[in-house]
This record gives C-alpha cells, structure tokens and sequence, in this order.
C-alpha cells in the first residue's frame, strides 16, 4: 500500500484527501461518474487513511494490488458502461475469495491457498464499477465476539482502544468508523455485521439468505441448514447500504449464481413514505438491556410515534427455546466436530478458547438434536410471524446489543447475542441504526445492573460494558424475509430521526 500510493499522488498533486474523505458514499459515487474527482486521488486518500488506520487498531489482513490495474481499466469505460460504484474504494472482510489471496478465516491452515478466483460478490461490486482494495481483520474462526487471531493479532476499537470493534466482521467495524474506507463487505451468522457495526457507530445490514450469494466466501464450518450465514453491507449511513444493495441486486448476481433468485432494488418499497405499524420490543426477555439500550429503545419509539407512526407493542415467543436450542443447536449441530477439526495442529486464539472447551466436552454432555432441528424451526418461525400477523405488523424494533465490550469478555458474555441471533434463526432481515451515545447516567444505573437471571452470563455482561461513557449505542430494525427495501426504509426513517433529534432524551 505504501508503495502504491506514491504513484497514484503523483497524478493529483493538488490532492486534498480530508475533502473526499468527508464526502458521504452518493455524493462520492456522483463526483466519480461527473467526472469532478479522479479515480487516482479517491483511491489514493482511502489507501493513506487505512494504512493509518490500520497503524492504530490492526484492522488489515491484505492489500488487493491489483486495484490499481482494475483502476486504469475504469478510465477506459464508457459514460454509459459504468455502474453505481464506479471508482468506489470498498473493503472486505477476510472471508472473501478474492483471485490471488487468502481467505483465511484466522485459521492457519488456510494460510497460503489463495482463492483461484473472484467470488460472485466480489465479481459483482467489480462489474458495478467498486475497487475492492483492502481485505479485513477476523477472530479466528469467525465465532467470537473478539476480532483476533494467531495469524494477524488482535482488533482494537477506534473509539476506545481498551474496548473491542466486535465480531466477526470486526476489521470492517473498526476501518470503517475511522473513515479507512467509505464502503465495506461483511458477513452475519450470530450478528457478525451488527456487532461490530454497533460497537463502532455504523450501520450494519444482515439480509435474507440467499438473496445474496455465498459462492466465493470462505467458511470454518460448512453445510449450517438451520443458521444461514449470510452476506451483507457495512456503512456510515444507511443511504450507503442502499446504494450497495442496489448494486448487488443486479442481473450479474443472478447471472453468476443461478441459485440467488433475480429480485432487482424495489425503489417503489424503499421510498414509500406512509406511515408504518411498527413492533416494539424493548426486551427479549432472555437478556435484560443495558441502561443505555433500554434508553435507546425509549427515544427511538418516542421520535416514531412523534413523526406518525404506531408503535405496538412486541413479546418475543419461547426466547429461551430459539436461542439456546435452535440456534446453538443449529450452529454446532455436529457437537462442534467440524470446527475442531479446523483447529487441529493449530494455536487456538483466546478469544475462543472457552468455546472450544466446552465443544471438546463429551458428546452425552451436548445435547445436539441436529436431525430434527430444521423441522422444529420450521415451526418455530410460524409461530413467529403468526404473532407478527396477528398484529398487522410492518416492521419490528428491537434492542442492538451495546455498548462495545472491553477485550477478553466475548464468550462468556455469548448469551447477549440473543437480541442478533435470533434473526438468523428466524432469516429475517436486519439492521442496525446508532442513535445515541451511552451517558453518565447510563453509566451509574448499569451498576445495579443484575440481568434476569443473576448468574455468571449477566454479571459478565456488566463488567464487559462498563467504562463506555461516549460510545455508540443502536437499536436494530426487523423485517420479514425478502423485505430487505422495507428494512432499510425503516433504517433510514430512524436515522433521520435520530439525526434532527435535539431534545431530551
């Protein structure tokens, strides 16, 4: 990277990088196509901004040099050949196969196999015209709430470098908050964009599955039937996220993947303004919020109802059940003997240390049911929605997990995911908003903070978020499958609000 930039400097040597840098992602896409910025100086301020960005927080895993070349390939198109993200810096999480470079998923034995091509998405964001230049930091198998790994070391958080940015797209977090990249590539199985979107004050979209591909995006367990790990976007604003999925939802997605059903951008669904009946669940029930989430909720619902919209209210169906049995029975359904396997000869990173205990705990000790988990969910997800119909909901407000934990609390606070996990049992999806900051106030009550329950899980949970006065705290947005455009519409009627917002909280 540091010998890249030169070259690219040299041809913009009135170059002003704090100008583009500053620039939200449309108004960077509309200067690219008008001509009124080149594709040398954007890539240039983003290349400088990560290598800084990376100096204090270990966020890079590898430079993609041949964006370079892929630039000079640009300048040769045609006004009309090029797509939305035409001169676009994007970053990617590790687990993307891009042709000549690992995906190692912090795991050694995927070191040195580099992916013999692009994946589909990558080849997607290509033909829209984005320059894929940097791949990002993972905890080692993806599981964690950490983002470390023996192989590339441990991610700090940006805003607070005794906090972690998340996991398992944490690289992604951490660049993105620190404006390292404008745009970037995640993936989500337990919350892995939504975490660390949250931890770092961005926005994090998790999609249905399969409505985007998963061909070319590395994994340490394969053949997950009832927990879909899925792809999605990462960003400072949610009109980012749109902008990105308007790329993706393209007939190349369909083209390259046959098996990702053809349903272009509905702009018709993203830009309807009517009002929205929209649940609200300020608890789960299974894990009781922070000070500062419980707060979020109440300001969130406050603005909604101010602007026109009803907020009813939402309870969460057998919580206990879908998290504890579905989901990590879903996850491990193998009593974990795949993801063992992968760690076999090599060093197990602390951050998922305790995971692996627990998986090497005799078979009678895990409970797995793996055969009949998908009917079961089945059933489990009409439950769900037959509860959401009864109440004519559009959409459904829930609490983000917040604020960013302290370095070394990811497993054993693992039953907080319950607020993220559950929609990948349920495949729904959903993103996240920030709209406030933890408080001094928050601070003090979180010190009577007990959790329903009292034990270990609840007090780990306390000690991991204390001490994050200024951080970023979000709420989460819900939509039914294949609403993606309502999700994200919902996204942004929150921001806006969140934004215009100057009273009391």
């Amino acid at each position: 990277m540091k010998e890249a930039k030169p070259p690219l400097s040299d041809k913009e040597p009135s170059l002003d990088p704090r100008a583009i840098l500053e620039l939200p992602l449309e108004r960077l896409a509309q200067k690219l196509q008008d001509e009124e910025l080149s594709l040398e100086g954007v890539l240039c301020s983003y290349l400088e901004e990560a290598l800084k960005v990376h100096k204090e927080v270990n966020c890079l895993t590898d430079f993609l040099g041949e964006c370079e070349e892929q630039l000079q390939a640009l300048k040769k198109l045609k006004k009309a050949e090029r797509g939305l993200l035409y001169g676009v810096p994007v970053s990617l999480k590790d687990v993307y196969d891009c042709k000549g470079h690992d995906s190692t998923c912090g795991l050694a034995q995927f070191l040195e196999k580099p992916a013999a091509k692009d994946g589909v998405i990558v080849k997607v964001l290509k033909a829209q015209g984005a320059i894929p230049f940097v791949k990002t930091n993972i905890p080692q198998t993806l599981l964690s709430f950490q983002c470390s790994n023996p192989i590339y070391g441990q991610t700090l958080n940006p805003l607070n470098l005794k906090k972690t940015p998340g996991g398992s797209s944490g690289g992604e977090g951490a660049m993105l908050a620190q404006r390292g990249s404008i745009l970037g590539m995640g993936t989500d199985t337990a919350g892995s964009i939504r975490i660390p979107a949250t931890f770092c004050g961005i926005c994090g979209f998790r999609t249905t599955g399969y409505r985007l591909s998963s061909s070319g995006i590395s994994s340490a367990i394969k053949g997950q039937k009832t927990v879909t790990t899925v792809a999605g976007p990462m960003a400072r604003d949610v009109e980012s996220l749109v902008l990105c999925m308007r790329a993706l939802l393209s007939e190349d997605m369909h083209r390259l993947d046959p098996t990702v059903p053809f349903m272009p951008f509905r702009e018709e669904v993203y830009s309807n303004n009517q009002p929205l009946r929209i649940g609200y669940c300020e608890s789960d029930g299974f894990t009781q919020p922070t000070p500062s989430m419980a707060r979020a909720m109440r300001l969130t619902s406050r603005l909604l109802q101010e602007a026109g919209h009803q907020v009813i209210p939402f309870s969460i169906p057998r919580i206990e059940y879908a998290v504890q049995y579905l989901f990590l029975g879903g996850v491990f359904a193998d009593g974990g003997t795949t993801l063992l396997e992968k760690l076999e000869g090599d060093i197990v990173d602390p951050c998922i240390k305790k995971m692996t205990d627990m998986l090497r705990l005799p078979d009678a000790l895990k409970g797995f049911l793996a055969c009949i988990l998908k009917y079961i969910l089945q059933e489990y997800k009409q439950e769900f929605i037959a509860q959401w119909r009864s109440l004519d909901l559009d959409v459904l407000l829930t609490p983000a997990l917040a604020p960013a934990f302290h370095t070394g609390y990811s497993i054993t606070a693992l039953d907080a995911s319950s607020y993220l996990s559950l929609y990948n049992v349920l495949n729904f999806p959903a993103g996240v908003v920030p709209v406030t900051t933890v408080t001094l106030q928050d601070e003090e009550e979180l010190a009577f903070y007990k959790g329903y329950y009292g034990d270990s899980s609840d007090r780990c949970l306390r000690e991991a978020v204390h001490g994050s006065v200024g951080l970023p705290v979000a709420v989460q947005c819900v939509a039914l499958p294949w609403e993606e455009e309502l999700c994200l519409r919902f996204m942004k009627e929150v921001e806006t609000l969140a934004r215009n917002h100057r009273g009391p909280e």
